[in-house]
C-alpha cells in the first residue's frame, strides 16, 4: 500500500521526447522545461530523462557522459544494446537533464522521421530501449520516485514495465504512474514483431493485446491500462482516442488539463497532491 506523502517531500521523475532548450520539436517541450523547474521551486525533488537524439548538439550544450551510471546492456528481444547516460545543465532554472543514448538508436540526426518523410522503421526498439533504459537508470541512481510523469508515446511502455518486469525492484515500492497524453500521433505501423521484442519473464502476449494494431492509438492504450492516472489535453480529442478512454476509464483517474492554460502549474500540483495523499 502507498504511503501518504506530504507535498514538500514528493519526488517525481519526467519522462518525455523533449526538453527545451535541448529540442524544441513539439511544444511538450514547452511543458517538460516549464513543470519540474516550477515542482523544484516548491521544494519537491525532481529528475528529468530524455533521449540524446543525435540533432542535440553535445558540445554546444555542455552534455558529457556519466561513466557511473552508464555500462549495462538493455534487452530488446533477443538482443542487448549498450546504454550510455550523458548529463548537462539548464544554468537559468538550476535544473539537470539526464538523456538515455545508444548509437544504433540516437546518433542519427533526425528524430522519429527521415529527411524524406518516412517512419524511423525501429522506432519500436528506440521505444522499448528509451522506457528500460530510464528505468535502469532511475535504479542506478537509487532515487525512489513518487511520481514517474510520463509524455508521449514514447514514454508508452513505463508504466507497464513498473507493473511486470521492475515490479520486484523496490526502488518503486511506492511509485504511481502518471501518463499525460498529448496531440503528436503518427500515422505510420510499428513493426510487425514490436510485441515478440517486449515480451519477457514478466510479460507475455496477452498482456499486450492493446498493442496489436501496431498504431499511436495502441501506444496510448497500454500507457493508459498500466497508468495510475491519465492526464488528457482540454482540445477536442478524436473519437477513436475518446473511445478509448472510455474503455479504460474505469480503472483508471482521468484528469483533463488544458496545456495553453497560464495555471498549468497549479493543475498538475493539485493532482499530484491529489493521487499521493
Amino acid at each position: 500500500m502507498l504511503k501518504k506523502i506530504m507535498a514538500k517531500n514528493f519526488k517525481i521523475l519526467y519522462v518525455a521526447a523533449e526538453i527545451k532548450p535541448f529540442l524544441n520539436h513539439s511544444y511538450v517541450s514547452e511543458i517538460v522545461r516549464k513543470l519540474p523547474q516550477a515542482m523544484q521551486e516548491k521544494g519537491i525533488e525532481i529528475r528529468i530523462l530524455v533521449p540524446k537524439f543525435g540533432c542535440i548538439n553535445e558540445r554546444k550544450n555542455r552534455l558529457h557522459e556519466v561513466v557511473r551510471l552508464s555500462g549495462m546492456n538493455i534487452p530488446i528481444g533477443d538482443e542487448e544494446k549498450p546504454l550510455i547516460i550523458k548529463v548537462a545543465s539548464i544554468p537559468a532554472a538550476k535544473l539537470q537533464v539526464y538523456f538515455i543514448d545508444n548509437e544504433d538508436y540516437f546518433q542519427r540526426k533526425t528524430i522519429f522521421h527521415k529527411k524524406n518523410g518516412k517512419f524511423h522503421n525501429d522506432n519500436d526498439e528506440r521505444c522499448i530501449f528509451f522506457c528500460k533504459g530510464v528505468l535502469e537508470t532511475v535504479i542506478k541512481l537509487g532515487w525512489s520516485p513518487n511520481i514517474i510523469h510520463c509524455h508521449d508515446w514514447i514514454t508508452s511502455l513505463i508504466p507497464l514495465l513498473v507493473n511486470t518486469t521492475y515490479k520486484e525492484h523496490h526502488i518503486f515500492d511506492n511509485t504511481q504512474s502518471i501518463f499525460s497524453i498529448h496531440q503528436n500521433p503518427f500515422k505510420e505501423k510499428l513493426n510487425k514483431k514490436f510485441t515478440d521484442k517486449i515480451i519477457d519473464e514478466e510479460i507475455d502476449h496477452s498482456m499486450l493485446t492493446s498493442l496489436k494494431s501496431l498504431n499511436y492509438n495502441s501506444l496510448i492504450k497500454i500507457a493508459s491500462e498500466y497508468s495510475d492516472v491519465i492526464i488528457k489535453p482540454k482540445e477536442v480529442m478524436n473519437k477513436p482516442m475518446e473511445k478509448l478512454l472510455s474503455e479504460v476509464s474505469s480503472n483508471n483517474k482521468i484528469f483533463t488539463v488544458d496545456n495553453n492554460d497560464e495555471k498549468i502549474v497549479d493543475s498538475h500540483f493539485k493532482i499530484y497532491n491529489e493521487i499521493l495523499s
